[in-house]
């Protein structure tokens, strides 16, 4: 019998409204946790949650692992691996995702036995980068790092490693496996990518002389992910950075002028944020937006002081840091969130303790701006000192001229009289054989006009 119009048209609505919902329906994802886990009290764990839910996944269960065993299939334990074969059924899994990197073969392996998709942090990671990439430059940077995680992955994506493609009777071999071409095409792309990146990286270089010769002196926000540097920059500068409460909600670097005193301003870049075991193929590929933060001339390292792990990540960062040539920078230490603790007596004790020598803000209330913006001010342009010069020393004169500002200059009987403002810091230490207290200058400048600085 012939379905009527009307019939017709609900039938397909409602198979339209299944489908959609079916669309928006999130993937429920079961995590594993390594043993080293327990070391960090559930951390990284949580962390991976954060990450999972940035992604738009649903963590319906998680596992930690006691230990591991050498076990060269899956690199666990038999009957552990059973035991999460089993849940992943028993709570109809979309995926498991491993809190460690898991090589291809595991990966393979573990894809084989439970019949759904087995993935690492890493790839999380890398699939947020992809979704959050704005720029082509970012665009690129990710396109490069997933080419070089899914290269020795690509077997797995093939049921039938044998299909052949090319050649005919009578010429060499019978030709080369589906899997070999796509090897070939992603190598090919991936020299692609490499020559397109080297010539955004001549751009930056170019762009970064030029602000070089301006002499406008720089600051880079780095910190852990969500610690809220874009919230800091636009609230210091009025900018309109995208601010979200997820982990890597930016990826694009933001620069913007911000005031430090009547005739002085600096430029202030937002940069990717870091996370613990960070990929090695995005560090890689994100070299020369971090590189941002090795040629500043301060770093802001912005620390969520409502976070329960900051240390922690305050750890990570100076890791990453190290990894990137930056760890030689002045930096300031920046407690943001502050408002969040500071009714806490015992938390804000312990940061005090841990970090002696911090600025604490609040990007939300804007509580602490002007400590931290005197600063800045105090690093890149200096502390207002007074010195007095012999009348055979003017090319001190000039360097102070050249590297610093100079507020006030009297030429008098016993010698060049004038207050400037010189980058850097004077810092105090002891000598452990003599017991002297010897001062030490941060910048060049600074350490030759040091001796005739009045006290």
């Amino acid at each position: 019998m012939a379905l009527s119009k009307e019939k017709i048209l609900r039938y397909t609505s409602n198979n339209m409204i299944d489908i959609k919902s079916e669309q928006e329906t999130k993937a429920k994802c079961l995590l594993i946790g390594s043993p080293e886990d327990k070391k960090t009290n559930g951390s990284s764990l949580k962390e991976l949650c954060g990450l999972v839910d940035t992604l738009g996944m649903e963590v319906v269960k998680t596992l930690s692992l006691t230990h591991m065993e050498p076990n060269p299939a899956y690199g666990i334990g038999s009957g552990k691996v059973s035991e999460i074969e089993a849940l992943a059924k028993e709570i109809f899994a979309d995926c498991i995702i491993f809190d460690w990197e898991l090589d291809p073969r595991k990966q393979r392996n573990w894809e084989k036995l439970t019949g759904i998709n087995c993935f690492d942090r890493n790839e999380v990671i890398i699939r947020i980068f992809a979704q959050r990439a704005q720029t082509k430059e970012a665009q690129l940077q990710v396109e490069l790092a997933k080419l070089k995680y899914s290269l020795p992955r690509l077997s797995h994506t093939y049921g039938d490693l044998s299909r052949q493609r090319g050649g005919s009777y009578g010429t060499k071999g019978s030709g080369e496996t589906q899997l070999e071409l796509d090897r070939r095409q992603i190598e090919d792309k991936i020299i692609q990518i490499k020559k397109e990146l080297s010539q955004v990286k001549i751009n930056r270089e170019t762009q970064r002389k030029q602000r070089e010769r301006t002499k406008t002196a720089s600051c880079a926000l780095v910190g852990y992910t969500n610690a809220g540097k874009s919230s800091l920059l636009n609230a210091l500068t009025g900018a309109e950075a995208f601010v979200e409460d997820k982990l890597f909600a930016t990826l694009d670097p933001t620069t913007r002028k911000l005031s430090i005193s009547e005739g002085s301003s600096v430029l202030l870049t937002d940069t990717v944020g870091f996370i613990s075991n960070l990929p090695h193929t995005l560090i890689e590929s994100f070299k020369s937006t971090l590189e941002e933060a090795s040629y500043a001339d301060l770093l802001l390292i912005v620390v969520d002081a409502g976070d329960a792990h900051c240390k922690e990540q305050y750890t990570q960062v100076l890791k990453v840091l190290k990894e990137i040539d930056a760890n030689k920078v002045n930096s300031i230490i920046v407690l943001n969130k502050i408002d969040k603790v500071k009714d806490d007596h015992e938390k804000l004790s312990e940061l005090d303790a841990y970090f002696p020598s911090s600025v604490k803000v609040s990007a939300k209330t804007q509580e602490g701006f002007e400590e931290l913006l005197e600063s800045i001010k105090e690093n890149l342009l200096g502390t207002e000192s007074t010195f007095i010069l012999p009348f055979n020393r003017t090319d001190l004169l000039e360097n102070a001229r050249k590297g610093g500002t100079i507020l006030n200059e009297e030429w008098l009987e016993d010698g060049i009289h004038f207050t400037a403002r010189i980058p850097g810091t004077i810092s105090e230490e002891k000598d452990s054989l003599t017991d002297k207290v010897i001062k030490k200058a941060s910048t060049r400048t600074l350490a030759l006009l040091m001796p005739y600085l009045v006290k």
